[in-house]
């Protein structure tokens, strides 16, 4: 497993998420891309603890959603099962699973701040922590496609699913935007991938 970790997570933090694995009895999963989630954690019906994580992702966001989802094992574990998924034992287990690896042997300095302050209070998914977000996706391999705060109000663009929508106004943090065939209105998180079609 080591060995299958080595392309998937930065360096130095191969071992110490290694040991994690082994102490939390972790059978990990790594799977295809899903565009509804980077990783799920389940007890089998056979009683093993599945950790799945998607295959696509660069390293640093690979080791934090592995640490996010062995933090749900953890804090379930210590908690019992009758606690939120993403409540403050989780926020609390998973700031401490984190610490260790918050360090520029790991991360790049250009993500330490981003990383200390979205671990004061981490969120169900690091994509909601916009400036996390585009910051860590800055580490992937480029594409064609935008994020929605580039684009202009007004304009028409797709997601992955295929649907259609005008951007709109902003409103505290998210955009709101209707969707083309129903007129329905959606909000948008600023870092969310879209294909601009036209203004």
């Amino acid at each position: 497993m080591a060995n299958v970790l080595t392309k998937y997570l930065p360096p130095m933090a191969v071992e110490p998420a290694f040991n994690l694995i082994k102490t939390y009895g972790v059978h990990l999963k790594i799977v295809n891309e899903r565009k509804t989630r980077h990783g799920d954690y389940r007890k089998m019906p056979d009683g093993t603890l599945q950790i799945t994580v998607n295959a696509n992702l660069n390293p640093y966001r690979f080791l934090i959603t592995l640490i996010h989802e062995i933090a749900h094992l953890k804090a379930f574990q210590e908690f019992g099962f009758q606690i939120k998924p993403h409540g403050k034992e989780w926020k609390r287990t998973f700031t401490l699973l984190m610490l260790p690896f918050i360090n520029p042997n790991i991360f790049p300095q250009e993500l330490l701040p981003y990383l200390a302050r979205h671990f004061k209070n981490p969120k169900a998914s690091s994509d909601t922590d916009a400036q996390l977000a585009i910051k860590l996706k800055s580490y992937d391999p480029p594409t064609d496609k935008n994020y929605i705060f580039e684009i202009p109000t007004g304009s028409i663009f797709k997601i992955y699913n295929g649907k259609v929508f005008k951007k709109g106004l902003q409103r505290v943090k998210r955009y709101e935007c209707v969707e083309i065939a129903t007129g329905k209105v959606y909000l948008f998180q600023p870092n969310a991938e879209v294909e601009f079609i036209k203004n």
